[in-house]
Formats: C-alpha cells, structure tokens, sequence
C-alpha cells in the first residue's frame, strides 16, 4: 500500500473518529479530493501542454463546471474554454449546414455528455481510498478500531466497502469485516430513525411543548446518508 493513500485514510478515519459531525470518512476524503483537483485544475496543472490534451478531450461535468466558476478564477476557466472550444469545433463539424449527416457531432457530444477530467481524476484515487481501508484493516491492528468509532458510512460507501472486502479479503476474513462494518451502519441507523420519528412527531401539535432533541437537522443528516454528503458548499 502506498502512502500517498494510507496516510489520508488514517486521517479521514481518526477525525471522523474523534468529530463525529465529521460524518461519513469516504465523503470527507471525497470531498477533500474534489478540493484538491480543483486548485490544481485552476492553478499549477491549468497551462501544462499534457493536462490541456485531456480536458480538451474530456471536458468536465457542469457541477464541476459551477464549483470552479465560484472560486472565482475566470480567467483560468476562459483559457481552459478557448482551446476547449477550438478543439470541439473541429470535431463536431459536419461539412457546414445540411452537408452531413450529424453522426459526426452525435458520437463526439455523446462522448462529451458522459465524461469529466475531474471526475475521473477523483474517481481514480478514490477507487483506492477505498481498497487501501479494506486492506488496512487486514493488516494494521491499529484500523479496525478505528473503523468501528465510525459515526458512521453512507449507504453508498458502505456497499463499496463490501464490495472490496469480499474481492480483497481471505474468505475467513471476510465474514468479520462485513459484521463491524454492518455495526456502524445499523447503530447509526437506529439513531437516526428515532431522530427522524421525533422530527415528524414535533409537527404534531400534542409535541409542541416537548424538546426537539436530536432531531432538528434529522433531514439533512438522512439524505448525506442515504446518498452520500459529496461536494463542498461554495
């Protein structure tokens, strides 16, 4: 296992450990991730002849489009946009209008809709985040206490997190690694679904007098749960 993954997958886990506002660790090392490519696409990697060629040719989704446009750096996005735009012209030109049959700019916008430079970067390193904690697990005795301060995994980084462990793992190990992973996500479960009831009882009026406990961001932490608390808000 490579440092350049271990060492922000302890970190990950030893916050959300110790914060556990923190959340999911897999969101928080997304999320940094995302950070991460984003500074370096307006900045040191924007003018680099190998790193124009791919955004050329992937583009990026229009989320990661509106994430760089609040960082304020339109002049960075603008160079990106121009050569970005010379490139395309090329390659969705069908012989002028009603010369071509459009199959030529079908098959390149298609490609275009489907891909993002800073998606798949992310992706990439993400993907092994996520293998380097399954495998830290196996064979760091330190980890999988860690793993079980947990305040909790989405429900999609858990299925990752399964998933890895039954293609990673011995089988006699696999067994374990299913249970404290299951341990986090029932427990946290079963909080929230008090918190969420509490919430629906507070509008009742009977509940009025009553405290809101735990339960007045109960929403908010149910949809980072049930489908991943991903992107920084700008």
């Amino acid at each position: 296992m490579e440092q350049i993954y271990t060492i922000p997958v302890n970190e990950a886990f030893e916050e959300s450990a110790e914060n556990p506002t923190c959340g999911c660790p897999f969101c928080a090392i997304y999320r940094k991730l995302e950070e991460n490519e984003l500074d370096l696409i307006l900045g040191a990697s924007m003018m680099e002849p190998d790193v124009r060629i791919k955004t050329n040719k992937e583009g990026f989704c229009r989320l990661h489009y509106d994430m760089m446009f609040v960082r304020k750096n339109r002049l960075g996005m603008a160079l990106t946009m121009e050569s970005h735009l010379e490139e395309l012209k090329k390659e969705i030109s069908d012989k002028g209008i009603g010369g071509g049959t459009g199959n030529k700019p079908i098959k390149r916008i298609s490609e275009l809709e489907k891909s993002c430079y800073v998606c798949r970067r992310i992706d990439f390193n993400f993907e092994h985040m996520i293998e380097t904690a399954v495998l830290l697990w196996s064979v760091d005795p330190d980890f999988p206490p860690k793993l079980q301060s947990q305040p909790y995994f989405c429900l999609p980084h858990y299925r990752r997190l399964l998933e890895y462990g039954q293609s990673k793992l011995p089988k006699k190990k696999q067994q374990e690694f299913a249970q404290q992973c299951s341990a986090v996500v029932m427990n946290y479960m079963d909080s929230l679904t008090e918190d969420i009831k509490w919430f629906c009882k507070k509008f009742d009026y009977r509940y009025n007098d009553e405290p809101w406990y735990n339960s007045k961001d109960s929403v908010e932490r149910t949809m980072a749960f049930l489908r991943s608390d991903l992107h920084n808000k700008q």
